[in-house]
């Protein structure tokens, strides 16, 4: 494991000088668990098959046909070119077209499953299988809270979404470009960004995707932190590569895609799909069209380096025809992240979902609405990473600081829903019945004291029972006057993990020299 730099917050007890035992000390104990080691949640669950066999077999076969009679470009990129036609594939200028089956055989040496490995160890995850975990939001230029509104992100404002994110159990990787923060120079500030993350939190981070040499730079610090021989054959550090569709990877997105994949690390593959605009606006020409374009990009990390580690992405919505604006929580895309599940696992490749997005400007109804059909519709696709669990606002534009609040809330319950219902005597309560007769409640049976903290998940935010006098003499606060309160408390809360002052040292060293390499470029 890396050297020095899994260093884990040291906690005092959080209630000194109670006896041991009692329920105070069980609140005290699972607080103090959650603080150390949050672990990503196992799904418990059975997926959705909503497709039976016949189907899929028509929607690979769907996409097959989009390879081999449309093609996919890989644009300003001939070394990929190359790849693609020593492997067989038909080039014709930057086209790449695939004979059906061919681009699917290529995925086939990408692992199933792999770890993403943290500098605390404790907050590595599993990639695959029955693990599931949450990320935040990516990409957002602007943020937004109740005291200042809508503005442009800046860099503090990135430093505390990374900050928000260590300090909660319910996401379980930091992310990457949580908000762009644009005070500093775009051809510098992914420096600081990825400085952030390894500073200021503990958990699995993406590295840039805007240029390779950016993303060479992120493996760079990634191999100060980690160092290179741990590298070779452990994934650190992960870039979220997208298409653009339809049926385009540019030469930054694929050049960022190489390095990554070369330095054996992790790649997110997601087309960005929206119906009508990117692709036909019938959801089963869409389907067919996402899976041609993942399969054919996950073909070129095979090529790059035969088993690197990738994962088969989705992020496919709907149109709103009228006004040419995304839309989010739709039946329709719910029912495409559903099938697309079923592609990957036939793939045998995990799948990366999209979680708590909307189009709404604020953390109200419509927020609520959307974000919770499509991060319900991505866990019962079978998605193992989520990202856009928290903070997504305006279909992205924005992260919003109650919103991430809010949807933390939502992430603990859908880690509780991921669990399944436990079947066994403690759960079944037949000292329960023996004890309570008939008519009577339960309210203080020894079952019901000595399971009443642990039998359901509690809301801290968005579920206010209170009586209307109790909630109205505490100032008639809505959800998003809560969640703004929570999240200024999280943040005056948080404490800096250790980190070895010679790999800090180092980073700095590293961010300086890159930075008095070259002028600054503000586009």
């Amino acid at each position: 494991m890396p050297p020095l730099s899994n260093k884990i917050i040291k906690q005092e007890p959080l209630i000194a000088g109670k006896r041991r035992g009692g329920r105070l000390a069980r609140i005290a104990a699972r607080a103090q668990q959650a603080k150390i080691a949050p672990r990503a949640p196992k799904r418990l669950i059975p997926t959705v098959e909503l497709l039976d066999e016949e189907n899929l077999d028509t929607l690979e076969g769907h996409a097959d046909w989009i390879l081999k009679e449309v093609g996919v470009e890989f644009r300003g990129d001939a070394e990929a070119l190359q790849l693609f036609k020593h492997a067989g594939a038909t080039v014709k200028g930057e086209r790449v077209r695939f004979d059906p089956g061919h681009a699917k055989a290529l995925c086939s040496t990408a692992p199933s499953e792999f770890v993403m490995h943290a500098r605390d160890p404790a907050h590595s995850i599993v990639v695959g299988g029955n693990s599931v975990a949450f990320t935040p939001g990516y990409g957002s230029p602007f943020v937004t809270d109740n005291d200042h509104g809508r503005r442009y992100s800046t860099l503090e404002d990135f430093k505390n979404f990374v900050k928000l994110t260590f300090s909660t159990p319910w996401l379980h990787h930091s992310g990457g470009t949580v908000c762009e923060p644009v005070d500093v120079p775009v051809n510098k500030r992914h420096l600081d960004m990825i400085y952030a993350h390894i500073r200021y939190s503990t958990k699995p981070f993406m590295g840039s995707v805007t240029a390779a040499e950016r993303a060479l730079d992120s493996i760079a610090m990634a191999k100060i932190l980690f160092g290179e021989s741990f590298m070779e054959d452990h994934c650190v550090v992960q870039g979220n590569i997208n298409l653009n569709s339809p049926l385009v990877l540019d030469s930054v997105m694929s050049g960022s895609l190489k390095a990554y994949s070369a330095a054996n690390q992790g790649v997110f593959i997601s087309p960005f799909l929206l119906g009508g605009a990117m692709g036909p606006v019938t959801q089963p020409a869409l389907i067919a069209q996402a899976h041609a374009e993942t399969i054919a990009a996950i073909a070129l990390t095979q090529l790059v380096r035969e088993g690197s580690p990738v994962v088969y992405g989705n992020f496919l919505t709907t149109l709103d025809l009228q006004t040419g604006a995304p839309t989010f929580g739709t039946p329709e895309a719910s029912l495409s992240a559903l099938a697309l599940g079923q592609l990957s696992r036939r793939m045998k490749l995990p799948l990366r979902g999209i979680g708590h997005v909307t189009a709404a400007k604020t953390a109200d109804g419509q927020a609520m609405q959307e974000s919770a059909d499509t991060m319900t519709a991505a866990l019962m696709a079978g998605s193992t990473v989520v990202f856009h669990a928290a903070g997504w606002l305006e279909g992205g534009l924005t992260m919003g600081y109650e919103k991430f609040a809010l949807d933390l809330d939502r992430c603990g319950m859908m880690c509780r829903f991921l669990e399944g219902l436990k079947i066994d005597d403690n759960q079944l309560a037949r000292e329960a019945y023996r004890q309570t007769g008939p008519g009577e409640n339960f309210l203080s049976n020894d079952h019901t004291l000595a399971n009443f903290e642990s039998a359901n998940y509690r809301s801290d935010l968005l579920a206010d029972t209170r009586s209307f006098e109790q909630w109205a003499g505490a100032g008639r606060q809505d959800a998003a006057q809560r969640a703004h309160k929570k999240w200024k408390d999280m943040l005056s809360r948080y404490q800096a993990p250790d980190i070895d002052p010679a790999i800090d040292e180092a980073l700095k060293d590293f961010i300086t020299l890159k930075k008095e390499s070259m002028p600054d470029q503000w586009h």
